[in-house]
């Protein structure tokens, strides 16, 4: 089942808009069977004070296997990135830029409508630059909250990226100019906690041209500015639930 969604060859030049990159995803596919919901990560102990005397110490039996560790907590985020209903089964990130100097999720979904003939904005998050929205706003797409597919990177008839990528566009054209020290940091955060989440390692986090004949998302946009930034975040969470 897997080899279905290997990435293929392109042949197809990928074309930049005034609202955005193109890879679309074909509308007329039926979404697959609902995703059971993951197990909740514990985010720590709670302390309860007992109301009566405690019982007598039970010493562990030897011959049970020991209780499944607490998972970790998530890295700080906003709620409105936690989805609501049953999860897709998420294993890419696929970073774009709109290649456009201003826009906002409102104008994308706008443009995606009514150019694209799509049914909504084709990313699941879109980070301002202070134009159509605050400048490392997170915008979260009407997507996301359905745990809809995407609509923004099929490579020739493969729909993996789609299916099983999360899409976020940064307003900008990231060719000409480098992405606000506050778009930066919002996508490091988002993606930290995507990441994590849904346990999506460093190779899955990709630019769309990483897969696609497209400049997308810029070559002024630093995936080492960003990993960077990831790990950090990682290794000083790491560092703090081993000195607790």
């Amino acid at each position: 089942m897997i080899g279905r969604f290997l990435p293929v060859a392109v042949v197809m030049a990928a074309l930049l808009s005034a609202s955005g990159c193109t890879g679309e995803r074909r509308q007329t596919l039926i979404d697959p069977a609902p995703v059971p919901v993951r197990d909740v990560f514990i985010y720590g102990p709670i302390e309860i004070q007992p109301l009566h005397p405690p019982s007598p110490r039970v010493e562990p039996d030897p011959g049970r296997a020991p209780a499944p560790a607490a998972a970790p907590a998530l890295p700080a985020h906003d709620a409105a990135w936690e989805a609501s209903v049953a999860e897709r089964p998420w294993r890419w990130i696929v970073i774009h830029h709109s290649a456009s100097e201003r826009d906002s999720a409102a104008s994308m979904d706008a443009y995606h409508r009514s150019a694209r003939h799509w049914d909504e904005l084709g990313y699941h998050f879109v980070i301002g630059n202070g134009t159509g929205s605050g400048d490392g706003a997170v915008e979260v797409g009407s997507r996301w909250p359905k745990q809809k597919y995407g609509a923004h990177c099929r490579v020739g008839d493969n729909e993996e990226y789609n299916d099983f990528g999360i899409g976020i566009c940064l307003v900008g054209n990231f060719e000409r100019t480098r992405p606000t020290s506050a778009q930066m940091g919002a996508l490091a955060r988002l993606v930290d906690y995507l990441s994590a989440k849904y346990h999506i390692n460093d190779a899955h986090i990709i630019g769309h041209g990483t897969v696609d004949s497209t400049r997308c998302p810029g070559r002024l946009l630093s995936f080492d500015d960003l990993f960077a930034r990831l790990h950090a975040g990682q290794g000083a969470r790491q560092a703090y639930a081993s000195a607790r």
